[in-house]
């Protein structure tokens, strides 16, 4: 180089090495600022992944701070869609507000079911499924093949199996609920948990009460209104015996009557807990262990609110399978329709919400019902 330089003019080699060094300088410090840059490009992305990762539904949520969605479906019930930013109105909506209105987030939607659970029995006895139309269609056998015996060279007969069907249709329910604009505005609790334990009492009453009486009529089948189950008398007038228990219970098929569980409500079952046998001791057994149910006959006991008292002419009772005997199915989880105008004048924003579901009996020969005698 420098052999090079002196040969050609007379600037300084001093000079020259010196303008080298800095260019190179130069590369090396632009290649690292290069290398910083995609450094805080990737802890960004890395931050964007875990918070993502966090999310609920994801399996890595460690925190209790509300989603995206249940922050703006919290907006939502403050102030209405106009109050929500574009990304969080995409959140709350499914088409337009005239073609389906704003429904609840995800989150909320289990809140309520878990709530129906509570306070409807029959759904922890029953079995529960989703249906995709309003009505849904169970093949039933009500018909098996017969064999017979046969000599060598007798005449075979012919037999086969009949089928019928089990129709299941969709029924809506509906409730609204008036909240105070100045409270939607002011409070400092969450309004949307408020909400959703209120409109989870009102549908697990209604549900309740039709899926044990009911008469299918613009509601489900309930489990006593069903013609198909057989009811057994009690033998005694206006009260509940040990006979009478007994009977029902091994009025069912064994099969059945394995996997059996008792529904009554409170009234009846204080007067069960009464009854004795011949030698004194109590039909009613307590869990011996922690996590097994009290028993009656070695059978467990539902309580449910909805069943008759005891009273002659009354069925205060059923036994059976109702995994077997019965179907529930939703048809559409709880929406919600804020409506500020109804009530505007009086200060309160009105928000209709509403659900569809069916539930009937599908197998009746696995239920049995005690009726009192008059």
């Amino acid at each position: 180089f420098l052999e090079t330089k002196a040969a050609g003019d007379n600037e300084d080699p001093l000079a020259a090495i010196s303008a080298a060094l800095d260019e190179r300088d130069g590369a090396v410090k632009s290649r690292f600022t290069d290398l910083e840059t995609k450094l805080a490009q990737a802890v960004e992305r890395a931050d964007r992944l875990e918070t993502a990762f966090k999310r609920h539904g994801t399996g890595g949520d460690e925190t209790t701070g509300p989603t995206l969605e249940e922050k703006a479906f919290s907006t939502f019930l403050r102030t209405g869609p106009d109050g929500l930013p574009e990304v969080e109105r995409k959140s709350l909506t499914v088409g337009t507000d005239t073609a389906g209105g704003y429904l609840t987030t995800s989150q909320f939607e289990r809140e309520i079911i878990k709530n129906l659970v509570q306070f409807s029995p029959i759904r922890q006895a029953a079995r529960v499924g989703q249906m995709a139309s309003g009505e849904i269609i169970i093949p039933r056998r009500t018909g098996a093949p017969t064999a017979y015996w046969v000599g060598e060279t007798d005449a075979r007969t012919g037999t086969q199996a009949a089928y019928g069907q089990a129709r299941i249709t969709a029924h809506e329910s509906a409730c609204y609920i008036d909240v105070s604009q100045k409270l939607l505005e002011d409070a400092e609790f969450s309004v949307e948990n408020e909400i959703a334990m209120d409109l989870a009492e009102e549908f697990a009453r209604l549900e309740g009460y039709a899926f044990v009486v009911g008469n299918g009529v613009g509601k489900p089948v309930g489990i006593l209104s069903d013609t198909g189950v057989t009811s057994v008398v009690s033998g005694a007038a206006a009260t509940v015996t040990a006979d009478g228990l007994i009977n029902i219970l091994y009025a069912l098929p064994a099969f059945y009557r394995n996997k059996a569980t008792w529904m009554m409500n409170g009234t009846t079952l204080a007067a069960i807990r009464k009854l004795k046998d011949g030698n004194g001791q109590y039909l009613w057994m307590p869990g011996l262990m922690a996590g097994q149910p009290e028993t009656i006959l070695g059978r467990p006991v539902v309580e449910a609110v909805d069943m008759p008292d005891v009273g002659a002419g009354l069925t205060p009772i059923a036994v059976g399978d109702f995994m077997q005997a019965y179907r529930i199915y939703d048809r559409t989880g709880m929406s919600i329709l804020r409506d500020p105008y109804t009530m505007a004048t009086s200060g309160l924003v009105r928000f209709h919400a509403r659900r569809r579901v069916g539930g009937d009996v599908v197998k009746a020969e696995s239920l049995r019902k005690l009726t009192i005698s008059a």
